[in-house]
């Protein structure tokens, strides 16, 4: 898990953690029970006090993103699949979007983009 934070975003530190860790999750970088650093790990790898590092957690616990075990650590939840499932639909529907409105901008129609798009995942699911 890379996580950067940015010293000129706007967005507070612990919100630039949590929406990292968020997207790790939601588009399967991070699997159902993959372990977390500990709070005082994550804290110390990434040069912040740990109040932000377990208001982090505590924000993905609430969001039932991860599990916490006393004693044994915090883990990726495997018991809201249906939850991250939406969440990467979502995703995968921004990004569809986008290749709609560059379709659009190529002048492809809706027919062409269809037509290209089967091509593709014939290739993708032989490869």
């Amino acid at each position: 898990m890379n996580i950067i934070i940015s010293h000129a975003s706007e967005d507070p530190i612990y919100i630039q953690i949590v929406n990292q860790i968020r997207h790790s999750i939601l588009s399967g970088e991070m699997k159902a029970g993959d372990s977390l650093p500990s709070i005082r790990q994550l804290a110390k790898d990434l040069q912040v006090s740990v109040i932000t590092t377990k208001r982090v957690y505590e924000e993905l616990e609430k969001e039932k993103l991860i599990d916490s075990v006393v004693g044994k650590g915090s883990f990726v939840s495997g018991a809201n699949m249906e939850f991250i499932r939406e969440q990467r639909m979502k995703l995968l529907e921004e990004k569809m979007i986008e290749v709609i409105r560059e379709s659009r901008d190529l002048n492809m129609s809706e027919q062409d983009l269809i037509n290209h798009l089967k091509l593709l995942f014939e290739e993708e699911q032989t490869s």
